[in-house]
């Protein structure tokens, strides 16, 4: 019979959202040398094969025509998977020490029109260990479907954020500082933290929804995110493929920002060839996020 895993008992040093870790000496020294998270970014601009993945997704859309499910449904689900199993990216400095998360959170923005001026919501993904893409799915469709709703913030971080700008500027440049200062000791109350982005594991942001390419993104000073994804458009595209032969193939603009402190460029490439590896395999995603890929780096 199988024992539980033993529960992670808190110790001192951690923080509500996550445990400290060692780091090596290199991190250590350049978390003094460079304290801010835009001093040590790096950017990856480059292009994914998801010629299986768009087969995958069009199979499965022809059984369930009443669902649909979308190449950022799968994106998020393929970055959740990797995430799980390379526990490295799920880390992050602040206050001059390395972190590691409790949780795996993923986050988004949704507008709620697509129009010009038309209002932006924060969405925040929290995916279960046994989840599965058709669970996530269901859970940014039903989240969307809910935001949309209203043409205007409805409550969480949004309704927080609506708040502080009607404070005076003197105020509320005085709230920030305090919020700041609470932000470095990890001392932020639960109301602050919950449902932004800027705390979330990765930040995605679905350009090809709008029909631009992916870019490069800034990761932000503030908060504990490490990690900035985009996608941008789909497209076909001639590839040169492993036995050398020239092949057209569906690809998907991508983009990654880093925080070069929480690893280094060895782990964070193989971590986005197991994201390569995933939708070359798509039927991966149908297996909870905590069961290993198989996948021999």
């Amino acid at each position: 019979m199988s024992k539980e895993p033993k529960k992670y008992k808190r110790r001192w040093g951690d923080r509500r959202d996550a445990r400290r870790v060692k780091a090596p000496g290199l991190q250590t020294v350049m978390a003094y040398l460079y304290p801010k998270r835009t001093d040590c970014e790096v950017c990856l601009l480059d292009k994914l094969d998801i010629t299986e993945l768009v087969k995958y997704i069009d199979e499965k859309n022809a059984a369930h025509p009443d669902y649909k499910t979308t190449v950022f449904h799968c994106a998020v689900t393929a970055l959740a998977r990797m995430v799980h199993e390379r526990p490295y990216m799920n880390r992050f400095i602040q206050g001059y020490r390395m972190y590691e998360r409790n949780e795996i959170s993923l986050a988004f923005v949704v507008k709620r029109r697509f129009a010009d001026g038309a209002d932006e919501s924060l969405m925040v993904l929290v995916p279960d260990d046994d989840d599965t893409l058709d669970n996530i799915s269901k859970k940014i469709c039903g989240n969307v479907r809910e935001t949309r709703k209203s043409e205007t913030s409805t409550g969480g971080i949004d309704a927080t954020l609506d708040a502080f700008a009607k404070i005076p500027r003197p105020i509320l440049a005085f709230i920030i500082k305090i919020i700041r200062w609470l932000d470095f000791w990890g001392k932020q109350p639960k109301a602050l933290t919950e449902g932004d982005p800027n705390f979330a594991s990765i930040f995605c942001s679905n350009l090809g929804s709008i029909k631009a390419p992916a870019v490069y993104h800034h990761i932000n000073n503030y908060g504990t995110n490490s990690i900035m994804i985009t996608f941008g458009t789909i497209h076909k595209e001639e590839l040169i493929m492993p036995d050398g032969h020239k092949e057209i193939r569906d690809v998907i603009d991508f983009g990654a920002t880093l925080d070069e402190r929480i690893a280094d460029g060895f782990y964070f490439a193989r971590s986005f060839k197991l994201v390569q590896h995933i939708f070359s395999h798509p039927e991966l995603l149908d297996r909870p996020l905590c069961e290993p890929s198989g996948y021999e780096y």
